[in-house]
């Protein structure tokens, strides 16, 4: 089994949970800081896994989804410069404690960790995704799992359609005909979840659906009479969405077979970034006894 760690999840996680009068000696925040760092503890320790990566997020203006849409992800705000600082404090301490850390410019997380998906599976691995985000459930298998760690616990493939409403091979689908608000993904206008769910049970695919459309009046949703026109007059933009709802798996990674094998902690370095940031003793002491483990 690999894990792999939908790392700015947890990041903002922490920064809007843990105390924002959490600072080092110079007045800068820490509490996302703090959070994701007991957050990686707390999972190294329960787990100690073999193979894992830490993927994050570098930007969410430029990628190639903006190229195709400009409007992606435009309704978002940027993030503040306190927590800018503690994402990069969250990288150096991944790389400190000997864990593959990666982002890239063009690709989101989501496709990096759709790229070692598709990796594992070549070696012969199974994936569990770390992370709280729906939209990573559609690259789950039977052999897969969706861990919302600290949340809802772990979700597995056939579990999916009782949290989410559908199958994972049908989520980017759904996203594509109900939009994603989160993403500024518009979908068809006009078509919400539960009619989006309702076409999906009943023709299983969106090329399905466009393929079907003068049976869509079958379809036992509220206003199927008319949904067919919707869906031919809005063909296009459901197809522009679903090629930002896909998670890509071909994102260029090097050497990740060996990366993603855990190498002995740094305590050196990571002391040395809990002075910087004033942070006390029972982090420091996980980080021993994760360094203990894998010294052994």
């Amino acid at each position: 089994m690999q894990y792999l760690i939908d790392a700015s999840v947890y990041v903002f996680r922490a920064y809007y949970s843990m105390p924002e009068d959490m600072v080092d000696d110079n007045g800068n925040p820490v509490n996302a800081l703090y959070g994701f760092c007991r957050f990686i503890g707390d999972f190294m320790e329960q787990v100690t896994p073999e193979y894992i990566a830490v993927l994050f997020d570098e930007s969410m203006t430029e990628s190639f989804r903006t190229e195709i849409y400009p409007e992606y992800k435009a309704n978002r705000d940027p993030a503040p410069p306190e927590l800018k600082r503690q994402f990069e404090q969250c990288r150096r301490f991944v790389r400190a404690l000997g864990l593959m850390g990666h982002s890239s410019p063009a690709y989101e997380a989501d496709d990096l960790i759709g790229t070692l998906v598709h990796h594992g599976r070549e070696k012969g691995r199974p994936s569990t995704i770390v992370t709280r985000d729906k939209d990573l459930t559609q690259l789950l298998t039977r052999q897969d799992i969706f861990w919302d760690f600290a949340g809802k616990g772990k979700i597995r493939y056939e579990q999916i359609p009782d949290s989410f409403g559908v199958w994972p091979e049908q989520i980017a689908d759904f996203l594509a005909l109900a939009g994603d608000a989160v993403d500024n993904i518009k979908g068809v206008p006009g078509v919400g979840k539960k009619t989006a769910t309702g076409l999906l049970e009943h023709f299983g695919c969106l090329d399905d659906i466009y393929a079907n459309l003068d049976r869509v009046h079958e379809v036992n949703v509220r206003g199927s009479k008319t949904l067919a026109a919707k869906l031919d007059t809005h063909k296009e933009d459901a197809y522009l969405a679903r090629r930002l709802t896909g998670i890509a798996c071909d994102a260029p990674m090097k050497n990740v077979e060996a990366l993603m094998q855990p190498s002995a902690p740094s305590l050196g370095k990571i002391n040395a970034l809990y002075d910087e940031a004033g942070i006390g003793m029972a982090l420091r002491r996980q980080a021993e006894r994760v360094s203990d483990i894998y010294r052994h």
